[in-house]
């Protein structure tokens, strides 16, 4: 019988798939996450995390020169905090003079046109770890957590950061850091959004970094279950209704079905967070050769893309970056 239908035909060479492909990974898709630390001429590898570092600020500024270079347009930063700067109240995050304040003002001195995205979150601040603040219960209290958290931006948004992104998941801190940021002069700071954050067991290696892990208890209260999805377009929602100007699920890869909602749901750009259990499963299968770190690097990356991600926060950026380059 005659076959009609051969779709081998469009897989027939890489000319021909290239042409008839769904889905393009491009440097354009992807936020670098660096880790800044104080001192000076120093960087020292996390070890859960092969390939990633913190940077004293020299050498920050080396790193984004070069990762710019290759196309990279956009970074988002995350403090290393020494024990002796917090405290329970996470006061040094919106200290002008602070790690990450320093930090944006010599970033958009030297090289200006990259987008700074800054985090907004107080568990690397805090003596407990936690996002929120601590009552004399242990319990994460909300709305002064928020006021915190408004501190905070509009002192990173003074130093010149571009995007703040808060990651705590407190309810109603988008509506409030945005009117904050609007009553300062600050409309043009956008929002990124942790919308879709879970409390997942794969944000192991990113703590290592930061050294920012919970002291007791853990972030159920706050982030999602991993076992919901609708309750992800909730706060998806609500972060659009309160200013959000791009909307995030965190992590990506075991929450692709989310991202594919999300996507869905709404026409604001949607991110996806590659986190670094993510990040440190690959690179541990492919130091013991059980995988092409590569190739499985570059399917995950398109996989999210794919699922409906229009920007991608990986710790691969650069990597990536170095191998799309010389791709036809």
């Amino acid at each position: 019988m005659l076959q009609v239908n051969r779709p081998r035909r469009l897989r027939r060479n890489p000319a021909i798939r290239r042409l008839v492909s769904e889905t393009t990974l491009t440097v354009n898709d992807f936020i670098y996450p660096l880790f800044v630390m104080e001192g000076e001429n120093t960087k020292v590898e996390v070890s859960s995390m092969p390939g990633c570092y913190r940077y004293t600020l020299d050498l920050l500024l080396k790193e984004i020169a070069e990762v710019y270079a290759l196309g990279i347009n956009a970074i988002a930063l995350f403090p290393v905090v020494p024990n002796e700067k917090k405290d329970d109240g996470g006061t040094e995050s919106y200290n002008p003079n602070g790690l990450i304040q320093k930090t944006v003002s010599a970033i958009k001195q030297a090289i200006p046109d990259i987008l700074v995205i800054t985090d907004v979150a107080l568990d690397p601040f805090t003596t407990h770890g936690h996002d929120g603040l601590v009552d004399e219960n242990g319990i994460i209290v909300n709305d002064p957590t928020v006021e915190v958290l408004v501190k905070m931006s509009l002192s990173q948004a003074v130093a010149g950061a571009d995007m703040v992104a808060p990651s705590d998941m407190m309810d109603g801190r988008i509506g409030a850091i945005r009117d904050a940021l609007d009553a300062d002069g600050f409309e043009d700071v956008a929002i990124l959004a942790y919308s879709a954050k879970y409390a997942s067991a794969y944000y192991g290696p990113f703590r290592d970094a930061l050294e920012s892990a919970p002291k007791s208890g853990d972030k159920k209260t706050y982030q999602m279950d991993p076992a919901n999805s609708r309750e992800a377009l909730k706060e998806v929602y609500l972060d659009i209704a309160e200013g959000a100007d791009i909307v995030m699920v965190k992590p990506a890869l075991a929450y692709l079905d989310i991202i594919a909602k999300v996507k869905d749901a709404t026409d604001l750009p949607v991110a996806a967070y590659n986190v670094s259990g993510e990040y440190a499963m690959i690179k541990a299968a492919a130091e013991r050769g059980w995988i092409d770190g590569e190739k499985v690097m570059l399917e995950t990356l398109t996989s999210m893309k794919r699922a409906g991600a229009d920007i991608i926060l990986t710790y691969f950026a650069k990597e990536a970056a170095q191998i799309l380059q010389k791709r036809p």
